[in-house]
């Protein structure tokens, strides 16, 4: 089990070089096609102009673009340098229409989808939202936080476990990076699905793929679990959070907060997020 297809988002944005280089690093440690998505966002703009067609709005739109397009220039220098000094093979790609749907429609045909935590307005540039494309996209999705550098993950692999099905699938996706850590580590946070030793079961799938996993236990119903997980992380040195997303209805998720929208605002290390 390997990636070989893997989709990054490429913004040009040299404040948040991560997501990049560790897109071409996984992309190089597995032998994969690497494929560039830049969010041009010249849909909107034109969207825009036809609702606002002054002349002055127009121009505003001329600026636009042409800012966009001097961008898309950028991140494209930027992906090819890393292909470059990863030594692989990187394709180009600009996404015309609406970043989202976009990357939601590129990375149906990828393994793994890598982009970064804050997505917002930037120059002009719209992002995709992760929590859309997580939801959306069908495959793992690994979020790579803005404050930070993360160009590799080999140290250590933190498995948030509740015994749910986003968590199984969470760990199924992430086998082929959990083979290639140093260590494992299972968590099982306030687990109720777990049986009667909640991520022994897990631990023993894995082993039989060759992983060894230590199994550690949480209980703290008081405790946001993004941050009992964080917490973790940080003790242990990981530099990788597998966990499933949306185990409730997104609805109520984004009522509540949910652990998946908390550990979006609150990542440190990178996470793959599973649905």
């Amino acid at each position: 089990m390997s990636f070989k297809d893997l989709l990054v988002i490429v913004d040009g944005d040299s404040a948040n070089p991560s997501p990049l280089a560790l897109a071409a690093w996984l992309a190089g440690r597995f032998e994969a096609h690497l494929v560039g998505l830049h969010p041009s966002s010249t849909a909107r703009a034109s969207l825009y102009s036809a609702n606002f067609g002054t002349e002055l709005f127009d121009d505003a739109m001329r600026k636009t673009f042409a800012a966009l397009e001097r961008r898309a220039v950028d991140a494209r220098t930027s992906l090819e340098a890393a292909a470059r000094c990863n030594g692989i093979q990187a394709e180009w790609r600009v996404a015309r229409g609406f970043p989202g749907p976009e990357t939601v429609l590129n990375g149906r045909y990828a393994d793994l989808v890598i982009l970064g935590q804050c997505w917002s307005d930037y120059d002009g540039l719209r992002y995709p939202d992760p929590t859309d494309v997580v939801l959306d996209v069908g495959c793992p999705v690994l979020v790579v936080p803005r404050a930070g550098q993360f160009e590799r993950i080999e140290r250590h692999a933190l498995i948030a476990w509740n015994g749910s099905r986003e968590s199984a699938r969470a760990v199924r996706d992430a086998l082929p990076l959990l083979k290639r850590v140093a260590k494992v580590t299972v968590l099982a946070v306030n687990s109720e699905g777990g049986g009667e030793e909640p991520g022994a079961d897990i631990a023993l799938h894995l082993a039989r793929h060759g992983i060894t996993v230590e199994i550690d236990q949480s209980t703290a119903p008081d405790m946001d679990v993004a941050d009992v997980l964080l917490s973790h992380a940080s003790d242990l040195g990981s530099d990788l959070i597998v966990m499933g997303a949306y185990g409730h209805a997104r609805m109520r998720e984004t009522i509540l907060g949910g652990v998946t929208r908390s550990m979006l605002a609150q990542m440190t290390v990178p996470v793959l997020m599973s649905h």
